[in-house]
């Protein structure tokens, strides 16, 4: 994938994004976000409801292109992503999500493997912290990170560590609960 990357908080934005686009998955209903020529948001229903439910779906070709993926991930026909991306964060969160970016299906890291990555070797809530601030999991996957013992320590997206669970075995990474 080739990820740029853009978090756009702006209010107006999150009332009227330009695209809108959801779709069924294994592990919940997705929505896709999109500016046109990216895809600026991913969220993993949790408890049933997403932030932008209310809203009418109004895809573009980006995001039709990305939900074409993502069921291809889901249906083991995918193991990369090529969707354009956009973030934006801090200098250290951009540096978490590239090195999580790097990160091929079935690969796992842990937080102070970032930390050390990114020349921060003792900041593990600092990289926990990005990592659960990444905007778009799956497309730049964070489930594949996991603490040094390979024990699961939390998962932001969809309804958290099972989620995290069934990603990781759906990629056939071990890991403890």
């Amino acid at each position: 994938m080739t990820t740029s990357t853009l978090l756009n908080t702006d209010p107006q934005f999150l009332m009227d994004p330009q695209s809108l686009c959801r779709l069924e998955s294994p592990i919940g209903r997705i929505e896709l976000v999109g500016n046109g020529t990216a895809v600026t948001s991913l969220t993993i229903e949790r408890g049933g409801h997403l932030p932008l439910e209310a809203l009418p779906e109004h895809s573009d070709a980006v995001l039709d292109r990305a939900a074409a993926e993502l069921t291809e991930y889901f249906s083991g026909q995918r193991k990369s992503f090529d969707v354009p991306v956009v973030l934006t964060g801090t200098a250290f969160q951009m540096s978490v999500w590239a090195l999580l970016d790097a990160l091929p299906f079935g690969a796992v890291t842990s937080y102070g493997e970032i930390g050390f990555a990114t020349g921060r070797p003792t900041a593990g809530r600092a990289v926990g912290g990005a990592i659960g601030a990444n905007p778009v999991p799956i497309l730049v996957p964070c489930h594949r990170v996991l603490a040094s013992n390979g024990r699961i320590t939390g998962y932001s997206g969809g309804n958290g560590v099972p989620t995290k669970m069934w990603l990781l075995d759906h990629e056939g990474i071990e890991h403890r609960a």
